[in-house]
């Protein structure tokens, strides 16, 4: 089996396994607690936020423990907008694409009366910062923009983004779940406020992510209880996932060159190969994207089938985000950068890791073109374009 959806999970590391392991078996004291047990965690726990915090260019009381990027996402945006709201500030800007732990949080404090301006995402999948600064008004408390795109793949400019943020003295939160361990990031250098991070995505545990809150933020905890994480999450951290995250973190930041080096290649070779395929496209900016990120739209085929016999064949991908893989509608982030419905159902997602060959890159390339032609042999919507009943569209 060929693995190529890391943007919906990744698989853990051998050294974020290792750590979970022994610290499982060794180390499975409550930080909370006063004996030297609990010490011992709470110092692995303290050395876990140290290294995360490092690797994002953060200091350690800077770094909040969640469950995951979405808990993130609803905590920093909640916080942020409360926050607002006192002073009378109830607007926030984001875009169109981003991911649904973002929209709906959006859309519930929406409900609670905040206005939400959504931006409008070009073709190429970015959003400009000086859209950003045109959207930002007098009463705006939040500007959130996600860093990496989780479908098409497409880079922000973040740090434009953080600094026009900066001018007007609005806080910036971004959704950087597609974007640590993948790419570089510097909380400081990317003028950013907050930003959110889940430690499935870069080789850690699922159920373990991490909220960066710049030092004079106040968070408002959605979870009450005790005052772990400085009264900010209630609950016993889980020492041996976070320790596992952080080792997963540190270790994919050390290796961010030999990343790219070896996976871009192999991108846009697979690329390449996908772009002889006749009435194809490349969903976003094809140079400002992450390196293992390849998303394309085949015009006359339903992408569900397209998943279900390249699974068939050995390849595991998907058509959009695993968040919504039961959905049957288009996904919101082809429509925001302007497929049409028909286009967009026919999408797939091929997000390669660092162990793939050249030969399985090859592999995929011809199995996408032979299940491609299958489909659209039996697809009444293709024999209807081919015979001139309808107008290509890509």
């Amino acid at each position: 089996m060929i693995y190529a959806d890391n943007a919906a999970t990744t698989k853990m590391s051998k050294t974020a396994i290792s750590t979970m392991v022994s610290l499982m078996e060794d180390t499975y004291g409550n930080p909370s607690s006063l004996y030297e047990f609990g010490q011992k965690a709470k110092e692995v726990l303290e050395k876990a936020r140290e290294d995360i915090a490092g690797s994002i260019g953060a200091t350690a009381r800077e770094i909040i423990f969640t469950s995951g990027g979405s808990e993130a996402d609803n905590q920093a945006i909640i916080s942020a907008a409360k926050a607002g709201e006192k002073n009378g500030k109830k607007h926030i800007v984001s875009t169109a694409f981003e991911h649904h732990a973002v929209l709906h949080t959006l859309k519930k404090l929406e409900a609670e009366g905040f206005e939400i301006t959504l931006l409008d995402v070009h073709s190429n999948g970015i959003v400009s910062a000086e859209e950003v600064e045109n959207a930002i008004r007098e009463d705006t408390a939040l500007v959130t923009v996600m860093y990496v795109n989780n479908e098409i793949g497409t880079i922000q400019p973040i740090r434009e983004i953080g600094a026009v943020c900066r001018k007007h003295g609005v806080l910036f939160h971004t959704d950087a779940v597609q974007a640590v361990g993948h790419i570089s990031v510097n909380v400081v250098e990317d003028n950013i406020d907050l930003l959110s991070a889940s430690g499935h995505k870069f080789h850690g545990p699922k159920g373990t992510g991490f909220l960066y809150a710049r030092k004079g933020i106040r968070l408002l905890p959605l979870i009450e209880g005790g005052a772990q994480e400085r009264g900010r999450r209630a609950g016993t951290e889980n020492v041996p996932g976070i320790a596992a995250m952080a080792a997963a973190l540190k270790e994919a930041v050390s290796n961010l060159d030999s990343y790219k080096a070896k996976l871009t290649p192999v991108r846009d070779k697979i690329i390449a190969g996908l772009r002889e395929i006749a009435h194809s496209d490349l969903n976003g900016d094809e140079e400002r994207r992450v390196p293992g990120n390849i998303s394309f739209c085949f015009e006359g085929i339903e992408g569900e089938s397209l998943l279900l016999l390249l699974d068939d064949k050995g390849i595991a991908a998907s058509s959009g985000s695993a968040c919504t893989s039961g959905s049957l509608d288009p996904s919101h982030v082809l429509l925001a950068i302007g497929r049409v419905h028909d286009v967009a159902h026919g999408s797939l997602r091929l997000s390669i890791g660092e162990d793939i060959s050249d030969e399985e890159a090859d592999f995929i390339v011809n199995a996408v073109k032979e299940v491609v032609e299958y489909l659209r042999g039996f697809s009444p919507v293709w024999r209807d374009l081919q015979a001139g009943k309808g107008k290509f569209i890509l």
